[in-house]
This record gives C-alpha cells, structure tokens and sequence, in this order.
C-alpha cells in the first residue's frame, strides 16, 4: 500500500524509550525509516492500495525472543539470552509493560498454525468487543490507528483482548533458563530497551519456529495498539 501525505498530515514517532503513545512526539516524514511498524488513519482508495493520511504514528521496536539469564527485581529489570543473536540482552520492565503467562493449550494451537505456515488470528471476529478507551498498553486510543490489514486489524484486537485476559506474571516469577518473547522500545544509549509486553509459556511457539521471525512477530502489531478503528483506515 502507498500512503499518501499533505501539509496537514500529523506524523508521530514512539519514543524510543516508552512504550506509551502519549509520549510520541510530532515528527517528519523523513524520520519513517524501513523496518519500523507504521499505522495511518485516513480515506483508502477503492482498490485498497492508496491511503490519503489524515494521521500517521510509526516507531522502531525490538521483536526479542530468549531465554532468561537473570532477573534484578530491585531494579525492575530482566537479562535474556537473545536466541537469534546469541548474545545477553537486559530489558527494562515498567509499570504499562505486560507481563503474561500465556497457557500451555493455546501456545499449542499457535505452534501448530506456525508449522503450517499459518499466520495465527485469535478470537472471534464476530464478537464486535474492543479495548477500553485507553486502548492498548504501549498504543493509541480506541478510534485511533488501523492495523496492518482488514482481518489482521480485526484479529489483533481479539488477540490483544485475549492477552489481556491472561495470566499476570511478575520479574520474580521469571525463572533462570525459561524461554520469553518480548515486544520492546527500540531504546537509546542511555536506557536499555523497554519491555511493552513480555509472554512466558512460549516454548512450544519457538520449538515449532527456531529460526523463524514469525514467532516473535506474533506480538508486533501489538506494539501500535488500538482497537478497530472508525472509518476508512489502514
């Protein structure tokens, strides 16, 4: 899809140290870069293939799957061993990251539908239910941003209603070896990255996708948030 801007466009980038949408800053254009995660609202050609943006929020985060090294409560974070790079990675936990346990029978169905080549799509779409007016942790309001697709917009917010339902976890009850996957801020020299949300019970995932993005890419969309939108979105 191409999206098309205007002088009245408003363009905002996630900071790359919080995972909250109220601390975008108004950017440029020129500040989108290939690889970051980007949606728009505004009106959608017929074909779907151009969209005339009325708003744009984009941002760079870190899809980091792992297995946990050690945990520093006191400090609210967790060192993972990065499975694609092989090397520690320490992510900084606060309060609006998500920190879930993600139950053995659905970790299952995800794994099954990764070694189908199947990207999954959780929920019922006919449920017609949204988050809160907050939105999701990390994203814009309710009747802020699309998603990447039609279905996938639908199927992310279903899916993201469904995290919300899981099983909270905390740093202490992370154990040493357990395997994690976690959607985090891009961080900066100063800060480590930020954990926006972090799952356990992911073993059969990244058994099922050893060296496959695609299990880590589970929780992108969520990083943007949101429920459906309202209108002509993308």
């Amino acid at each position: 899809m191409v999206v098309h801007t205007s002088k009245n466009t408003v363009i905002r980038r996630y900071s790359p140290d919080s995972v909250r949408f109220d601390d975008a800053k108004v950017a440029t254009l020129d500040q989108i870069k290939p690889g970051d995660q980007l949606r728009a609202r505004g009106e959608k050609s017929e074909d779907g293939s151009q969209l005339q943006a009325e708003e744009i929020v984009a941002g760079t985060f870190r899809n980091i799957a792992g297995t946990v090294i050690s945990t520093d409560p006191a400090n609210d974070t967790v060192t993972l061993k990065d499975l694609a790079t092989k090397k520690p990675v320490t992510i900084r936990i606060s309060s609006d990251s998500q920190l879930r346990q993600l139950p053995e029978m659905m970790a299952q169905r995800l794994a099954m539908r990764l070694k189908g080549g199947v990207t999954p799509v959780a929920g019922n779409p006919s449920t017609g239910e949204r988050p809160n007016s907050a939105g999701a942790p990390g994203g814009p309001p309710r009747g802020g941003f699309g998603g990447p697709g039609q279905g996938e917009r639908r199927g992310t917010a279903d899916l993201q209603q469904i995290l919300s339902r899981m099983p909270v976890v905390s740093i202490s009850d992370l154990k040493k070896d357990e395997a994690v996957m976690v959607v985090a801020t891009e961080g900066s020299a100063s800060s480590e990255p930020t954990a926006i949300t972090l799952l356990t019970g992911v073993e059969p995932i990244l058994s099922a996708s050893p060296n496959d993005n695609r299990a880590t890419m589970l929780l992108s969309p969520w990083s943007l948030g949101g429920g459906e939108p309202e209108g002509s979105q993308q």
